[in-house]
């Protein structure tokens, strides 16, 4: 992990908006992943299709963050913004009716990151994951954090899936 390094957004093809008959707000979010209270980082679902997302927080400002410690909301801290936003991604990519199958961070790869911390951003997180590969039991995601244009935060995650509670 590194301090630095390019700040690239990973631009791929942006994600187009599914059409949706419903708002994909933080209530959505809480609902649909099993983060809750204030544990439920993400506040909406921007844009997603097929292998991107991208997300809006602003919880990475408010004092009672559960992540933050001594005051303080460390950068490391981005990688469970991300890790929700793949929770979501997962739910969205289920469909309705479904329950999407529990998620374990397994690991995470060439994090950089390019501030020590969050709880002094002052802009809204951009919170971006795109699946580079998987199946029903593993998955790939490379994930970026940014605020205002500047890349916070980068990396890749791989994602275990419990197929059936196996």
């Amino acid at each position: 992990m590194s301090i630095g390094g390019d700040n690239d957004l990973h631009r791929a093809s942006e994600p187009r908006p599914v059409a949706s008959p419903v708002v994909l707000d933080r209530a959505w979010i809480a609902a649909h992943i099993p983060h809750q209270g204030g544990m439920c980082l993400l506040d909406r679902v921007e844009s997603w299709n097929e292998t991107t997302i991208v997300c809006r927080a602003n919880s990475h400002r408010l004092a009672d963050n559960p992540l933050c410690q001594s005051a303080s909301l460390g950068i490391a801290n981005g990688i469970e913004y991300a890790a929700q936003a793949m929770a979501v991604h997962g739910a969205l990519l289920v469909g309705t009716g479904q329950a999407p199958s529990a998620g374990f961070l397994t690991s995470v790869r060439n994090v950089q990151w390019n501030r020590h911390r969050l709880d002094d951003v002052d802009g809204e997180l951009v919170v971006r994951a795109e699946r580079l590969s998987g199946n029903e039991i593993n998955i790939l995601y490379d994930f970026s954090l940014y605020s205002e244009g500047a890349v916070l935060l980068s990396g890749r995650a791989s994602v275990l899936l419990d197929a059936g509670g196996k």
